[in-house]
């Protein structure tokens, strides 16, 4: 009897050939589900798109006007072909995904990408799924990457900018424009000063207000030498920057709890909206999964220590390739 794979890897990315859908495919494809709307996630191009219902707004920010775009609650079930698709919380940003696959008893969940500390008042917490596989980012997949509170992380940025407001200079935070911006803007105190941000950051902090996420309140401008501005890091270094004089800069990434990463600013602020060594670990643990594909980062270390765990685990590459039988037979690993 011939097995078909439940999920295999295509030139075009992970797809389902039961289902006829991808996930998260990077060219565009006649059905794609997506876990979020990241640029390395979410591609123009494709015919429909299936997204979380709190993705929607920042997904259509992203895609072309008329694009096809369905979207479903955390928890609802659609059925395509006899699989059973449903999307659960990924803790990332604004609407982040889970993918839950079932299909003749079998259990599949792809995390696309995902935190686990919480403190995010921007997104709903991860949702641990139990399940046969698990196709697991592993972005800060090393040790070194342990986070410290959301909290403290905030309580620094807001000492940096009330002393900055008292001596007269304006803060420039440079951030990613989706998901960060929006996050560290919920967590600044708008009672210090106004707050900017740039045009570009403008759209999606909109769509995050649409989705009823609470956000203080923002201008495209200020004269204020009190103002915190939110950029994106490509206005580094521009004359955009001329207009906030005299100011002091800061970069807001988790990369930057590695030395050599920290970039060229005044003060450098360790927040990742991704799970650090543990939270990955935990994560994968909550699944109960024996079956482990990993993705997207640090892919050979965590490989290597889930298997000294027991566990069957292989890097998921773009290499086409099948990842998953029925659940008494595996067919060819990825990688």
């Amino acid at each position: 009897m011939t097995v078909v794979p439940l999920l295999t890897m295509t030139t075009h990315g992970l797809y389902c050939p039961v289902g006829d859908f991808h996930i998260d495919p990077h060219r565009g494809v006649p059905r794609a589900i997506v876990t979020h709307a990241h640029g390395d996630h979410l591609y123009k191009g494709s015919k429909h798109y299936l997204v979380s219902t709190a993705s929607e707004g920042v997904s259509r920010v992203r895609l072309s006007p008329n694009a096809n775009v369905d979207s479903i609650e955390y928890g609802e079930t659609v059925e395509r072909n006899g699989v059973r698709i449903s999307l659960h919380p990924a803790g990332h940003i604004l609407g982040s995904a889970q993918v839950r696959l079932e299909y003749r008893g079998e259990v599949w969940v792809v995390s696309g990408d995902y935190k686990t500390c919480g403190g995010d008042p921007t997104c709903t917490p991860f949702e641990p799924l139990r399940c046969h596989g698990f196709v697991t980012e592993s972005t800060f997949a090393l040790p070194i990457y342990h986070w410290a509170s959301a909290a403290s992380v905030f309580e620094s940025i807001n000492r940096w900018w009330r002393g900055n407001a008292d001596d007269g200079c304006v803060c420039v935070l440079f951030a990613y424009s989706l998901g960060k911006a929006q996050r560290l803007l919920a967590g600044l105190d708008p009672g210090i000063g106004p707050i900017v941000v740039h045009e570009t950051m403008a759209p999606l902090v909109q769509a995050y207000r649409d989705a009823s996420v609470w956000l203080p309140p923002t201008v495209r401008e200020s004269e204020s030498r009190r103002a915190m501005v939110l950029a994106p890091s490509s206005v580094q270094a521009t004359p955009w920057l001329d207009a906030f004089e005299p100011h002091s800069t800061a970069y807001a990434s988790g990369w930057l709890a590695v030395r050599k990463a920290r970039r060229a600013v005044d003060r450098n602020f360790v927040l990742s909206d991704h799970a650090d060594w543990r939270g990955l670990l935990w994560a994968i643990d909550a699944t109960r999964a024996q079956t482990v594909y990993v993705t997207h980062g640090s892919t050979q270390i965590l490989v290597k220590y889930l298997r000294g765990r027991g566990l069957d685990a292989s890097m998921l590459t773009r290499t086409p390739g099948e990842l998953a039988g029925s659940h008494s037979q595996q067919l060819l690993a990825a990688g």
